[in-house]
C-alpha cells in the first residue's frame, strides 16, 4: 500500500492556491481541467516531496474546485492536514503577517494549527526537536477551533 494524496474541495481556487502555495510554501505539480465534468483538480506537493510527486504522483494534496458554486461546511470533521516545517515560529509569523489566524499557537515550539480559506485544519509540526518556547507564542491563547 502507498499513500497517494488527500483531496479537499475548495470554493475559491485562487484563495486556496494563495494559502497553500504562497503562504505555506507548497508547489503546484500538475493540473487537470474537465470541461465535461465542470471541475479543476490541482495537485500540490511540499518542496521536499516534489521529486517523489513528479515520479510517483505521491504524496500530494489534491485541491478539487467545482466550477458550479457549492457551499462546503464542516472542515473540522475532515480532520486535518499535517506538514513538517523547518522553523515553526518563522512560518507562523509569515502566516500571521498575511492575516491568517493562528488557531493553536506553537506555545511548545513544536505544534501549531491554522485553517485554510475553506476551513480545513492544517497542523504544522516543527522538524526535529521542538524549538525553545518564546514570546509571543508561549503566552498566546487559542483562537477559535482547529
Amino acid at each position: 500500500m502507498q499513500y497517494l494524496h488527500t483531496m479537499v474541495r475548495v470554493s475559491d481556487l485562487e484563495a486556496s492556491l494563495h494559502f497553500y502555495c504562497d503562504l505555506l510554501g507548497l508547489r503546484e505539480v500538475r493540473r487537470k481541467e474537465s470541461e465535461k465534468g465542470r471541475f479543476t483538480l490541482v495537485y500540490l506537493a511540499a518542496p521536499e516531496d516534489e521529486a517523489r510527486s513528479t515520479e510517483l504522483q505521491a504524496p500530494e494534496l489534491e485541491l478539487t474546485w467545482n466550477w458550479d458554486p457549492e457551499t462546503y461546511t464542516g472542515g473540522r470533521n475532515f480532520g486535518h492536514l499535517a506538514y513538517r516545517v523547518d522553523d515553526i515560529y518563522a512560518l507562523c509569523e509569515h502566516l500571521q503577517a498575511h492575516d491568517v489566524t493562528i488557531n493553536r499557537p506553537p506555545r511548545d515550539g513544536h505544534m501549531a494549527f491554522v485553517r485554510s480559506p475553506d476551513g480545513i485544519s492544517v497542523e504544522l509540526l516543527q522538524a526535529g526537536e521542538p524549538l525553545p518556547p518564546k514570546e509571543p507564542w508561549a503566552s498566546m491563547e487559542n483562537t477559535g477551533t482547529w
